[in-house]
């Protein structure tokens, strides 16, 4: 396993790009609301990314061998949509759940990618928990992040959480490096045991992203060849942020005015701010 250590100018790109990538779901916040559909979003973003930022939104006719050219600008994930939902003509209803997942690419070709969940209107008792839930699981990853701790610490601390809370993980998707390329090694399993997998050190960037559903982990690709969804038709969540393994712990690239505050199940001293 090839893992690029970023140099201090890739760093810097990087801190840029993760703002940027915070600022497009800060910026869209407010229209994410019931009677919107995925596909003005989708919109929003797209122009906010390419007319006020100057970005490229890096989802955009993404396509990895055997996928079709991705058509949106961003990842809309909908109630028992796992990842990769294409917006379009869906409709936004009170009680819905869904992720919206961003990356962007700057001038300088750097990728800031991240993603929240979205509560629309009053959401049922189970898509507040999951949802928060989701959330913890991605903050106890990050906070086993320091050099010298195994990727096998962080999936092991997500998936403890989650099933603790009777949830599921979901073991097909994972985390990744990132940088110039936009999925890169390691892989970061939201699964494991601690202890094992590749030692982390410093200049090392990547995702913790974890896949949460409320029922079972299994999955089923629909027929676009993109979207992801449970099996069972379960609600699923999934949070996002892009990680620097620093000297002495983690720093968080992908905040902004708008980013969600620790949980406090993650204690301050766990927290590096960025």
């Amino acid at each position: 396993m090839s893992i690029s250590i970023k140099t201090p100018e890739d760093i810097a790109g990087m801190r840029i790009a993760g703002r940027l990538g915070a600022e497009v779901l800060d910026y869209i916040t407010p229209f994410v609301k019931a009677g919107v559909t995925t596909g003005e979003i989708n919109r929003l973003a797209h122009e906010y990314m390419v007319n006020v930022q100057g970005t490229v939104p890096a989802t955009l006719n993404y396509a990895p061998p055997g996928y079709p050219p991705f058509p949106g600008s961003l990842c809309t994930s909908v109630n028992d949509v796992i990842c990769h939902g294409i917006p379009g003509d869906k409709v936004l209803k009170n009680g819905d759940s869904v992720n919206i997942d961003i990356t962007v690419i700057t001038k300088d070709g750097y990728h800031g990618d991240n993603s929240r969940m979205f509560l629309i209107g009053e959401p049922s008792v189970q898509a507040r928990r999951l949802a928060e839930v989701t959330y913890e699981c991605m903050w106890l990853g990050i906070s086993k992040v320091r050099p010298g701790a195994r990727l096998g610490d962080i999936g092991h601390a997500i998936q403890q959480h989650a099933e603790k809370n009777g949830f599921s993980v979901v073991r097909e998707f994972c985390g990744h490096g990132i940088g110039k390329v936009f999925h890169e090694e390691p892989q970061v399993l939201h699964y494991g045991r601690p202890g094992t997998g590749e030692e982390l050190q410093p200049g090392m960037i990547f995702t913790i992203e974890p896949m949460i559903n409320a029922g079972r982990r299994e999955i089923r690709e629909m027929p676009d060849g993109w979207t992801i969804k449970t099996r069972d038709r379960s609600l699923s969540a999934q949070w996002e942020h892009m990680i620097l393994v620093t000297e002495t712990g983690y720093e968080v690239l992908t905040t902004s005015a708008g980013t969600p505050p620790p949980p406090a199940i993650v204690q301050p001293k766990d927290s590096v701010a960025a």
